[in-house]
């Protein structure tokens, strides 16, 4: 059996201010832009490199969906991005105006700091060593 993975749906207020920070504030690729009605698209973005599940970009529509942009998972780490270079990532999104709720530390793992997305959901950027956790 072989299964992964493909998108995970992320609520987000507009599409183009979410495109906007995931592709030129965290470096992310634009994998799919597709107009399926007047208002609705199916936006698919992903970090560079292979083998990556993709974040499909959800315009939330009426109030219950509004109500969770920015905290999907009831204040909790949301999403884990690994790197194959802690401080490269962790510079540029502190330069590009991330915001770190906690600051670098060392783990077993790797190297963690937890920061924002626009919307407040919170991501762990790991620089893994030995384990894919």
């Amino acid at each position: 059996m072989n299964q992964r993975l493909a998108h995970i749906a992320l609520v987000v207020r507009n599409y183009d201010e979410a495109i906007d920070f995931y592709t030129q504030t965290l470096g992310f690729e634009l994998i799919e832009d597709t107009p399926l009605s007047d208002t609705k698209r199916w936006v698919l973005v992903a970090p560079k490199g292979e083998g990556s599940c993709r974040l499909l970009l959800a315009q939330a529509v009426g109030e219950e969906q509004q109500s969770r942009i920015g905290n999907q998972t009831g204040g909790r780490v949301f999403l884990f991005l690994h790197t194959d270079d802690f401080w490269r990532d962790y510079n540029r999104y502190w330069q590009n105006g991330v915001r770190f709720v906690r600051e670098p530390s060392v783990e077993a793992y790797g190297t963690v700091a937890v920061f924002e997305d626009l919307y407040g959901n919170l991501w762990d950027l790991i620089g893994v060593m030995n384990d894919e956790r």
